[in-house]
């Protein structure tokens, strides 16, 4: 069979993607028994499957398609890019004009005080360069003893032995003997989860001074950097109180650590501005990013760096011992060109901001009235909702954490809409382009998905 090819029924497909597929972040015993869902084609907002059925694809494919599926822009600047220059490297003091041309870009896209960007495949590379990096620098600066990294628990910076590390992930951390040496976790601010004994305000200014605790339990002379996601995302669309980041701006400034602000998830747009740093009103020294730079497009990843970092490893005098093969892969780059065209083009972040994403909001918001729905957060476009079984008392929580959702999560897709499911919430991040029409579609689906759930947990029993 070639790739492209649909000609075998789908148990086929399933059977042949058994045999010889190991999918990421998957029991392939029990996958293998129910068989993969096979999608073969999107359009828009919207992907099929190999029996035909369109789905609303709320999930932007994994957090990433910003300009959604389909886009020929894109598919014709890598056609061209393909046939100029298919690859070469960065390496040897040689470099090729698609990396020049989306160098240059990205400088204006990020804050004043970022205008240099070192380049990888994918988010987790990113957080493996940043990883290095903020280590390397203040070895540069005189200060070698500064070492440790600070992130937060059930935060995610990737799957590799940094990126693993950096996030507070503890299954991942499970598997492997990780974190890795010199890495530290303070609390994420998750009111709902973790902090309904007081007011949200309360709560957001008490997870901020987690870091300052940090800092002094462990010395300020010995910390290098804070990583952290403006929201985390794969740990369940964790929307920080108000208070929390301008409490931690606060201490950040006061501090002599570098901040690391992880926009794989949150940049190009989808919180409504083109990084969420921005929208959170913090300065970051670093930025990952990934996903939303091709809209997924062709894996594409890289590290934004700022003038102060960048200077005191620049000027050292000695290289940076880091890079990948594909930095900067010129056809990446390409890809990455057109997508940032097209979100330029069509306002997408502006339309965030003011138009989809307060549509989607108003009406996403209003599932928080479900029998089953504890809590519905949404900001710009990437909304959670927590399943409780009893919403007189939201700290009670189902049985066997993940299976609720799970099967939140299945019957979501029979309803032709893809959510999500971490623990027991169900989550969003459709595409920007999302059009009012189909934002009514995904919350209506939401809705016969909370229904079709609930009369599944009362008849099997995990409701009263």
């Amino acid at each position: 069979m070639t790739a492209h090819s649909n000609i075998y029924p789908t148990k086929a497909l399933q059977e042949i993607d058994a045999a010889h597929h190991w999918h990421p972040f998957s029991d392939m015993k029990s996958l293998n028994e129910e068989g993969s869902r096979i999608v073969t084609s999107a359009d828009g907002v919207w992907i099929s499957d190999s029996d035909g059925k369109k789905i609303l694809d709320g999930m932007a494919g994994l957090w990433c398609v910003q300009v959604g599926h389909g886009r020929k822009e894109i598919a014709d600047a890598v056609n061209r890019q393909m046939n100029e220059l298919a690859y070469y490297n960065t390496f040897f003091k040689t470099t090729h004009p698609p990396a020049i041309a989306l160098s240059e870009k990205l400088a204006k896209l990020a804050p004043d005080h970022i205008n240099t960007v070192f380049y990888c495949s994918s988010g987790s590379e990113a957080n493996d360069t940043v990883f290095r990096m903020v280590r390397t620098y203040w070895d540069k600066m005189g200060k070698p003893d500064k070492k440790v990294i600070i992130g937060r628990w059930n935060g995610y910076h990737g799957s590799t032995l940094a990126g693993t590390s950096l996030g507070g992930m503890k299954a991942m951390h499970a598997q492997g003997d990780l974190p890795v040496s010199g890495v530290h976790h303070i609390d994420q601010p998750y009111w709902f989860g973790e902090g309904q004994d007081m007011s949200p305000e309360e709560f957001g200014v008490l997870a901020a001074r987690k870091l300052e605790e940090a800092i002094d339990e462990i010395g300020e002379d010995k910390i290098a950097a804070f990583i952290a996601e403006p929201i985390q995302g794969a740990g369940g669309v964790i929307i920080p109180p108000a208070t929390y980041w301008p409490e931690m701006r606060r201490i950040l400034e006061e501090r002599d650590i570098l901040f690391v602000s992880d926009e794989v998830i949150c940049g190009f747009g989808r919180l409504g501005e083109w990084f969420g740093s921005t929208h959170f009103g913090v300065k970051p020294d670093l930025m990952p990013i990934a996903k939303g730079l091709t809209s997924g497009y062709l894996p594409m990843g890289g590290v934004l760096v700022s003038d102060r970092v960048a200077e005191g490893l620049m000027n050292s005098g000695d290289d940076f011992n880091h890079g990948y093969t594909y930095s900067g892969h010129p056809v990446c780059a390409a890809a990455a060109l057109a997508n940032l065209e097209i979100i330029e083009r069509e306002g997408l972040v502006d339309r965030v901001k003011n138009d989809i994403g307060p549509y989607l909001q108003e009406r996403w918001l209003g599932l928080g009235d479900h029998p089953l729905v504890g809590e519905a957060r949404m900001t710009g476009l990437m909304g959670a909702l927590e399943l409780v079984p009893d919403k007189t008392d939201l700290k009670k929580t189902f049985p066997d954490t993940g299976t609720v959702g799970t099967i939140c999560r299945d019957i979501s897709f029979q309803n032709s809409m893809v959510m999500r499911a971490v623990r027991d919430s169900m989550i969003i991040s459709p595409p920007l382009v999302l059009s009012h029409e189909e934002a009514d579609f995904l919350v209506e689906s939401a809705e016969k998905t909370l229904n079709d759930t609930y009369q599944t947990l009362k008849k099997d029993g995990w409701l009263e």
